[in-house]
């Protein structure tokens, strides 16, 4: 006999279809899912009621199929990793890819319908035998296997401990409402379909352990196998997870039910308890009822959208309390599933309404239970941290300062912006703390209370319900006494700055004259407070400043008056947002030396300090002092200066960088920078070179971000002052020591892991020479996953009066002279020894030493690679080499190419060239080129590029 706690299966299937009788006007799903575990694969059976809810006639029906993202390279979740530098999927083997194969589909009639794929290969038209007329349904039978992915591309499919994670992996109805929405997956947790009435039996092992954000109905036995029943009702997709081992606790609180696995090692059984009904009250109390049997709170879903920040850190130095950083970390986790659950607008086009109501609970959970806790967490307290200014921070200023990350560097997007069209970091983190500080900033302007209503009563008039963010406009206009149109006309709907300053003040006997300047032209409201030994005493708000506006306020014995004190308006540039009352010396900002770097004070000038240390062979390891102005937000002008002691020369070298960055919009013609750097260093023993180069450059940019297209052209002099030792000989130095050079450059570059192009066209004048090049580079990635890698390049010499004497100007096959000192050598005079085996694959990209391997007249060659077995590659360089009166040379070399690191650390070991075989010659470890790079900014570009 079966155990108690067992239900039988036909009385489970009895009460399947009472539940289903129940829904009108719904659709109806009902699915056998049995899992074979050799085969990482669910064969499904699945019943869908489809019920035209619109007012047209339907020929056709579309079905998400997000399971089949995974099947192949040309997926647009494929091509969404390749924007993003992720090429797991691209690389995978056929085992580990999902996919979902279809062997029936038929209407009620068991008559065959014709289906097909939509081009993103995820969403499937199946075209109806009869006409589905409005408020009539059609029955359609699907038999097909769903391949399960491995969890290694998105946290879905089957892990390497026995375990599968099940969402979005089952044919659900897309949207329609007189327009089909068909979304494809791109990773983004944004699936739209249509709520339903889902019965899943689910046949899996015996000694699994399942748990569902539907209800669990029950589940028997029978013999190793067991049957496990769901059901969600007026839920959108069933999501599944599937364990060896039972790791979710049911924690039953007096506002919800709640499974979870989210736990904390430091935090005991009974505090996560009293927390988790903590969080459970407050959503209870700004949302409302939760209308469906049970909530899953899994961390799975909280890896998939972490607390971003210092919270992602080791748990060995995590600053946070435990209670405080469980407590952030079980609100996201679940406000995220609740609003999911409950909530269906549009997720690609109106995420941004989810994202406010989100994110606005997320900061008044803090202002409520943790006004006091800092952003640094118990490194605030630290002795050497805590006179920075991130340590100062309150844990909520986080949102304007990660928002304003991205508005600093001019990729911020519109909250409106399709969630598909959004770059990864706007996608993850700023358009979302944007939205939430939206929402605070208009609760301060109107008063929490009306806000606070306005998203209870969005809450509980549209769970369940379709709608749009116009009905979220609606009520929160309706709730408002003020004009707040500036909020969805302005904030939302474009990326206008925030951008106020206090122009002057004027002090009358009982009162204060205050002019305001609107910098950016943006009509928002701007707060304006009177700070006392900094206490507030007085707090005002204007409105309707255009341009340039006077305001009268009354005395109250200020000091200082502050725009946006409180920090809750993201404002662009907060440091022209005070004024001192005291005179004018007090009203100048102090200087403030930190080390390192740290966030932006508005009331100080930050100069930072960093020791540096510098190296090439002859300045040798260089200690010094780098002094800047670089704050963690990009600013419009920055100095970086860096003098370093040179021991092997015993004098001072360095460099010194003064930039000005202009935005222009968003797309076309976005920026301007103007330049002006100076270095100074060693070229050889006892020969110095400083260069002075002012520079005026221009970016383009198209209007789609994630194309990760750009342009440039750059217009710059080089002076070039060389002092030379009289008694050494060597490459160039029988030229005139000094000398400038006119450049300009023309870049077009498209990265992407799949396909990366770039080129460029440069021209260069000065009294001696005018040259043009021209450089392509081309990289290919495979469906075989072979990747071919090819580099042209051609150079012409127009006009060349030093040709015979000397090629220190010339072109170069394998190792350029670098006369515009543009190259990092770290031993650019060296001729024979470990330095000289350093390569910069610039001009002819050779990596064999070939004998007379310069051109005082053109240049033309080809480097080309490609991969045999993972980072291994062979190479083969071919091209012509000519000289002024002189017949052109042909040029070869081939060998093998360890690409550890592409463009950061590479080594080239030669096999064939002119020179014979050089495998097979003496010394044939000197002949092995390596390339390698230090530069911070450049090996942190690598970890960023998908980010930005």
């Amino acid at each position: 006999m079966k155990k108690l706690e067992y239900i039988r299966k036909p009385i489970l299937l009895l009460i399947f279809l009472c539940i289903n009788g129940l829904s009108i006007a719904q659709h109806s799903n009902k699915l056998t899912a049995t899992l074979d575990v050799e085969s990482k694969t669910f064969n499904i059976q699945q019943e869908i009621i489809y019920e035209n809810n619109s007012k047209d006639t339907l020929g056709f029906i579309y079905f998400n199929d997000w399971a089949n993202a995974y099947a192949n390279k040309n997926t647009a979740l494929a091509k969404r990793f390749s924007e993003e530098f992720k090429k797991g999927l691209h690389l995978a083997k056929d085992e580990e890819r999902g996919n979902t194969k279809i062997t029936s589909t038929v209407d009620d009639n068991y008559q065959g319908l014709d289906w097909e794929y939509a081009p993103g290969r995820d969403i499937i038209k199946i075209n109806l035998n009869h006409p589905l007329p409005p408020k009539e349904s059609a029955k359609i039978f699907i038999t097909y296997k769903v391949k399960l992915p491995s969890d290694k591309f998105t946290t879905y499919g089957y892990d390497n401990r026995g375990g599968y994670y099940l969402k979005d992996w089952y044919l659900t109805p897309a949207v329609y409402d007189g327009e089909w929405h068909l979304y494809s997956n791109k990773n983004l947790e944004d699936l739209y379909t249509d709520m339903a009435n889902t019965s899943i039996e689910l046949i899996i092992p015996q000694n699994l352990f399942a748990v569902s954000n539907f209800h669990e109905l029950g589940k028997n036995q029978e013999g190793d196998i067991q049957h496990v029943y769901f059901q969600g009702i007026n839920q959108k997709s069933g999501e599944i997870i599937i364990r060896p081992s039972k790791q979710f606790v049911k924690h039953v609180t007096p506002e919800i039910t709640i499974f979870t696995d989210l736990q904390s090692t430091k935090y005991d059984e009974i505090s996560s308890g009293i927390s988790i009904n903590r969080v459970a009250k407050y959503i209870y109390e700004n949302l409302g009822d939760f209308p469906h049997k049970q909530l899953l709170v899994s961390e799975l879903d909280y890896n998939k959208d972490p607390l971003y920040g210092i919270n992602q850190l080791p748990s060995f130095i995590r600053p946070y309390e435990e209670q405080f950083q469980f407590e952030m970390k079980f609100l996201k986790t679940a406000l995220n599933s609740f609003i999911k659950e409950t909530m269906f607008l549009d997720p690609r086009n109106e995420k941004w309404v989810t994202d406010a109501i989100l994110n606005y609970l997320m900061i008044g959970f803090v202002e409520e239970y943790y006004p006091d806790q800092k952003l640094l967490g118990k490194l605030s307290s630290i002795w050497g941290v805590r006179n920075f200014h991130l340590a100062k921070m309150n844990f909520n200023e986080q949102y304007p300062l990660l928002h304003m990350l991205s508005a600093r560097r001019n990729i911020d997007q519109s909250l409106t912006t399709p969630n598909d069209s959004l770059v990864k970091f706007n996608q993850k983190i700023a358009n979302r703390y944007k939205a939430g500080l939206g929402l605070a900033y208009l609760a301060d302007y109107t008063g929490k209370e009306h806000v606070d209503r306005s998203v209870k009563e969005f809450y509980i008039n549209y769970r369940l319900k379709p709608t749009t963010a116009a009905d979220f406009k609606f009520i929160v206009v309706e709730n408002s006494d003020k004009d707040i149109n500036w909020f969805f006309d302005e904030y939302v709907s474009t990326t206008q700055k925030i951008d106020f300053k206090i122009k002057k003040v004027r002090k009358m006997e009982d009162s204060l004259v205050v002019i305001l300047k609107n910098k950016e032209g943006t009509n928002v409201p701007i707060s304006l407070f009177g700070i006392k030994n900094d206490t507030v005493v007085s707090n005002y708000w204007f409105t309707d400043i255009t341009d340039q506006q006077a305001f009268r306020i009354p005395k109250n014995g200020e000091d200082r008056l502050v725009l946006n004190y409180d920090q809750t308006i993201p404002e662009f540039n907060q440091r022209d947002n005070w004024k001192s009352l005291n005179g004018f010396f007090s009203s100048n900002k102090k200087l403030k030396f930190q080390f390192f770097k740290d966030a932006e004070d508005p009331y100080y000038n930050q100069i930072f300090y960093v020791p540096v240390l510098g190296f090439n062979k002859y300045d040798g390891l260089s200690p010094g002092m780098r002094l800047h102005n670089k704050t963690l937000l990009e600013r419009p002008f920055v100095f970086d200066l860096a003098p370093t002691y040179a021991p092997n020369e015993k004098t001072f070298v360095g460099y010194g960088k003064f930039n000005f960055r202009k935005y222009h919009g968003k797309s076309g013609l976005y920026v301007t920078n103007y330049s002006l750097r100076g270095s100074t260093s060693h070229f050889q023993e006892n020969s110095r070179y400083s260069t002075v180069s002012p520079s005026i450059g221009f970016g383009w940019r198209p209007s789609n971000l994630l194309l990760n297209k750009r342009e440039a052209l750059i217009f710059r002099s080089i002076s070039v002052f060389r002092d030379i030792d009289p008694n050494l000989q060597s490459l160039g130095l029988e030229t005139d020591p000094d000398y400038n050079v006119f450049n300009a450059k023309y870049y077009n570059t498209h990265n992407n892991i799949i396909n990366y192009l770039s080129w460029s066209v440069d021209a260069q004048y000065s009294d001696k020479f005018t040259k043009l090049a021209y450089e392509l580079e081309y990289r290919k990635l495979f469906e075989n996953n072979r990747q071919f890698n090819l580099r042209f390049f051609a150079g012409k010499f127009l006009r060349n009066e030093t040709a015979g004497s000397t090629d220190f100007f010339s072109f170069s096959l394998d190792r350029p002279t670098d006369y515009l000192f543009d190259y990092e050598y770290l031993g650019r005079s060296e001729g024979s020894g470990i330095y000289s085996q350093q390569i910069i694959v610039a001009e002819g990209g050779f990596k064999s030493k070939l004998e007379n391997p310069f051109a005082n007249d053109w240049m033309a060659t080809v480097n080309t690679s490609v991969n045999i077995w993972r980072w291994i590659e062979v190479y083969g360089d071919l091209g012509f080499v000519k000289n002024k009166g002189l017949k052109e040379r042909f040029v070869y070399d081939s060998g093998i190419r360890l690409n550890l690191l592409t463009d950061y650390f590479e080594l080239y070991f030669p096999l064939y060239s002119n020179n014979g075989w050089e495998i097979s010659q003496p010394q044939y470890d000197q002949k092995i080129r390596f390339v390698i790079t230090f530069s911070p900014r450049t090996l942190t570009g690598l970890f960023t590029r998908k980010w930005f």
